[in-house]
C-alpha cells in the first residue's frame, strides 16, 4: 500500500547502525533492507510511521515520529474516535 509521497518522518543515520536486521523484522511494510552489513531505507513512502523500527533499534539509529502517519487515523477508526487517515476514505487501509 503506499500513502503520501514525500512526507514520512522516518529517518536512519546509517554510520550509527550496526547491521542488526531488527527494522527489518519488525517493519510491516518492508521499509528496510540490509545492504552491506548496514540498514538501508528501500521505500520510505510505504511507511506507516507505526515506530516498531525505532523502538526496536538496539543504538537508536532509526527515528520516525510514531503516531502521526496513517496508524494513528486506523487505529482511531477501529475504536471509533475521528481521527485523520492519510489514505483516501474509500481505500483506507
Amino acid at each position: 500500500m503506499r500513502y503520501l509521497e514525500n512526507v514520512v518522518t522516518l529517518q536512519l543515520n546509517e554510520a550509527v547502525c550496526i547491521g542488526c536486521g531488527r527494522c527489518v523484522e519488525v517493519c510491516p511494510h518492508a521499509v528496510f533492507s540490509i545492504h552491506n552489513r548496514r540498514a538501508v531505507i528501500v521505500d520510505r513512502d510505504a511507511c506507516m510511521e507505526c515506530g516498531a523500527c525505532a523502538r526496536n533499534c538496539p543504538v537508536d539509529a532509526v527515528s520516525v515520529n510514531a503516531g502521526v502517519g496513517c496508524v494513528t487515523g486506523l487505529i482511531n477508526r477501529a475504536l471509533g474516535r475521528k481521527g485523520e487517515c492519510c489514505c483516501s476514505e474509500d481505500s483506507c487501509c
